[in-house]
């Protein structure tokens, strides 16, 4: 593929989230309206008679397709052609195509290929998974998940998907609290570096830490903290709540850094959310997965950080 080809793809694919199953199937069947129809694109023109759906969207279309690259899986079981936002996404690729065409040949193989490859990447990454049970305390359903991020973790060295699941699970249960705008989201990677944000997340007074590996960093983080007149919390795994515990005490800052064990901070909210009853629970935890993965979709590149959530 064209250097320039491959560039400008992948810049579109992460500038309109062309990640999930949805999209992908979108970019797939308009494709072939390309190779059939020549570029540059109508977009009216790939609008079923009335208008409400992409021409030719659908599970038999799109599995033409991924069959002639070898792929058998079922990309969706609707082909897209009833997801959310398909309209809108058909035209903002048409969009980007004929801008594409403008500009000289368009090798629609190619194009093809990237999307393809992005359909690997999506089977590649499947979500971690909750399984409501009431015979499982909520921390216990925490915990599994992180568990799940760790054990993911040891066979893909680099990636540090314990950090992320960590980082979004916080930020979602402050959303469900706080409702959503309360306080400002980033990637993994951005909340992760070092730079001059005073923590995690910003809540009023409050510079929240998440950490799945307290060190002497983030406790000289919660003493600048303090210095800049704010309160410092840090957030960590229950192995890492003694470890925090002791470098707070060495740098004799026990009594002034709250240090919270995350499926507690997480659970104890659960419980008052679902008003302590069974039912108010089991729609606690939906409520709180549906914001955690809103999140994902916004901030991560990688799908497979989702959570799947089965009743």
């Amino acid at each position: 593929m064209a250097g320039a080809h491959q560039q400008e793809l992948a810049a579109f694919a992460a500038e309109k989230r062309f990640r999930g199953k949805g999209p992908l199937c979108v970019a797939l069947v308009v494709t072939q309206h390309a190779k059939a129809m020549g570029l540059p694109l109508d977009p009216d023109r790939l609008l079923t008679e009335g208008g409400g759906q992409v021409l030719g969207l659908g599970k038999g279309a799109v599995q033409a397709v991924l069959k002639r690259h070898g792929i058998t899986r079922v990309l969706a079981d609707e082909g897209g052609r009833t997801s959310r936002g398909s309209l809108k996404n058909m035209r903002e690729y048409v969009a980007f195509l004929n801008n594409l065409a403008r500009r000289g040949k368009v090798d629609l193989e190619a194009v093809e290929a990237f999307w393809i490859e992005r359909v690997h990447e999506f089977f590649a990454g499947k979500p971690f998974k909750i399984k409501l049970d009431a015979a499982r305390s909520l921390r216990m359903v925490v915990r599994d998940v992180v568990a799940q991020a760790v054990d993911r973790q040891k066979t893909a060295p680099g990636v540090y998907y314990s950090g992320a699941v960590l980082q979004h699970l916080v930020g979602a249960k402050l959303d469900c609290a706080l409702g959503k705008g309360s306080v400002e989201h980033n990637s993994f990677s951005t909340a992760d570096a070092p730079g001059s944000r005073a923590g995690d997340f910003l809540i009023g007074d409050v510079a929240v830490h998440v950490t799945t590996s307290p060190g002497e960093a983030v406790i000289e983080k919660c003493r600048e903290n303090l210095n800049d007149g704010y309160r410092p919390m840090l957030v960590t795994l229950q192995r890492g709540l003694t470890v925090a515990e002791g470098l707070a005490g060495n740098a004799a800052l026990a009594d002034r850094i709250d240090i919270f064990e995350v499926e507690q901070f997480v659970a104890l909210n659960l419980y008052e959310w679902g008003k302590f009853g069974a039912d108010g629970r089991k729609t606690a935890v939906a409520d709180l997965v549906e914001r955690y993965n809103e999140i994902v979709d916004e901030f991560e590149t990688d799908p497979s950080l989702r959570i799947e959530l089965r009743r």
